[in-house]
């Protein structure tokens, strides 16, 4: 399974998924459950790389800032070290 198209998919739903979410711990949880829900067998080491870099482009969008957040599939790609 293509990670970068997991954390893209995530990044790109984030406003959806954890609106009203304003701190990174929640986020984090909220990421973990719907990766549970959508990618149930999913490594665990997947999981937290994928939460890492979800959170990573999060902040990186001041998403726990202001109301804004979300990514689109460039900027996240771009933690892989790719553009």
């Amino acid at each position: 399974m293509e990670l970068k198209a997991v954390v893209n998919e995530i990044c790109d739903q984030a406003d959806e998924f954890l609106a009203g979410v304003t701190r990174r711990d929640e986020a984090k949880a909220g990421i973990a459950e719907l990766l549970t829900i959508r990618y149930a067998k999913l490594p665990p080491a997947d999981k937290k790389a994928v939460i890492d870099q979800v959170l990573r482009v999060l902040d990186q969008e001041g998403f726990f800032e202001s109301s804004a957040g979300g990514a689109d599939g460039e900027e996240a790609l771009d933690g892989f070290g790719e553009a």
